[in-house]
């Protein structure tokens, strides 16, 4: 992105004060700050505003605001700076290509993209949404930071109710959208699995007839979506759909074996991912990338150099020798059950699982919590549980305790973290790698 301020306040409805200067990013946390940005405020449980001078102390070059200004600008004053930042990003979306891909699900979205991002990189210049910017304020801030050279953009969608996705959609108009799959996420705000199916539809919804939808074949839930739009619809799955894999193997530090059967091409190849579960994301990423175009040459190459964002299946060795597996992003029960089935492949002596509670689940969430102690129990786990008494094991009060029950560590060790964000075990895990 690179406007003039008096650009930005015709696309926000907003009025320049102060001189006209060219922006080149937008940001919404001051501390990202870095110099040449245009400054958004959002308003939500904090107010942004309070952060203005700060951001301007850090090189943001202008601001939005909804208050009177700090100075005497650059400063464009809108009167909602939240809407001005989706403006933002409807404009930016004019100015870019149409291969936006679009990707949601209840898990998998943030791999998938890193893997169709590493896939568009090989041939194309490639933006996507940075670590798990998803939402109403995420995707218009990936669409505006777009580099004005792009010539693909992978966008990670999420839902939180009903007209969310659609909402995301008429922003970021994709013209592939993938569905990794359906599985019990959210349901405290969803109230069914049918209702996140029916949310997660909007995407294939939204996109043009000549558009594809790339669908989870082994999902009947993701499957029945291809009735639900105009566009041509590609399938993927383990086993099934027209791009497929196989699991050959897994090695000692979780690397699948992928064995990838597609109508343009044919390859069995290791990933640099950990899980057996990642493979479903690798072969979603393949399809969405034939489906544009993408040779199966340049396929293998962008999977077989993937990098995942951090706390997703990162595998790390502490200086004691230990092996810590810090999935700590997110949880609920579908990709903690594939993180404990993959602690249970990694090649050490001993195997402990810390978790934290699976955030959102409604009524069928202590259920889950039990079912997922249960299975940790019968693949010979040991469990420190941290503030979430259902899945049985020992019990922790807090992070801290946690590191206490878990007590020294070293060769022959290996460490799962495994929770919602709200259980703030990600720090946990920093901490077991660098002791």
């Amino acid at each position: 992105m690179e406007l003039l301020a008096s650009e930005v306040a015709r696309v926000t409805g907003g009025t320049l004060l102060g001189p006209d200067v060219v922006v080149r990013a937008v940001a919404i946390d001051s501390r990202l700050v870095e110099g040449g940005e245009l400054f958004v405020p959002i308003v939500g449980i904090r107010d942004g505003h309070d952060f203005v001078a700060a951001a301007r102390a850090a090189g943001a070059v202008a601001y939005l605001t909804s208050r009177t200004p700090i100075d005497d600008g650059p400063a464009i004053v809108v009167d909602d700076t939240g809407a001005a930042l989706t403006a933002l990003g409807r404009s930016a979306r004019d100015r870019l290509p149409d291969r936006v891909v679009g990707i949601t699900g209840s898990v998998g979205k943030t791999s998938t993209k890193d893997l169709l991002a590493s896939i568009f990189a090989r041939r194309m210049r490639t933006a996507a949404s940075p670590r798990s910017f998803n939402n109403e304020l995420g995707v218009p801030l990936t669409l505006a930071n777009a580099p004005e050279d792009t010539e693909a953009l992978v966008v990670e969608m999420g839902a939180r109710g009903r007209g969310h996705i659609a909402a995301l959609c008429s922003v970021a108009r994709p013209t592939v959208g993938v569905v990794t799959t359906v599985g019990l996420a959210h349901t405290e705000l969803f109230g069914s699995v049918e209702e996140v199916a029916a949310a997660k539809a909007e995407l294939v919804e939204s996109l043009p007839a000549t558009g594809t939808a790339v669908l989870n074949a082994g999902v009947p839930l993701v499957a029945a979506m291809a009735g639900r739009t105009q566009a041509t619809v590609l399938t993927f799955g383990m086993g099934c759909g027209e791009v497929r894999g196989e699991v050959l193997g897994v090695d000692g530090i979780l690397r699948p074996c992928l064995d990838l059967q597609t109508p343009w091409g044919s390859s069995t190849f290791w990933l640099p991912v950990r899980g057996e579960h990642q493979a479903a994301n690798a072969v979603a990423a393949a399809a969405a990338a034939l489906a544009c175009g993408v040779s199966f040459t340049f396929v293998l190459q962008g999977l077989r150099r993937a990098q995942l964002s951090a706390w997703r299946m990162q595998l790390d060795q502490a200086p004691s020798g230990a092996f810590v597996l810090n999935d700590a992003y997110n949880a609920n029960p579908v990709s903690t059950e594939a993180a404990l089935r993959s602690l249970a492949q990694l090649k050490v002596e001993r195997r402990t699982a810390i978790l934290g509670v699976m955030a959102e689940l409604g009524a069928v969430g202590p259920a889950e919590h039990r079912r997922l102690g249960g299975l940790a129990a019968e693949l010979g786990l040991r469990v420190i549980a941290v503030a979430a008494p259902d899945y049985g094991g020992e019990q922790a009060t807090d992070p801290e305790d946690a590191l206490r029950l878990l007590g020294p560590i070293g060769q022959g060790d290996g460490v799962l973290v495994k929770g919602s964000r709200a259980a703030g075990l990600e720090g946990l895990a920093g901490r077991l790698v660098r002791e």
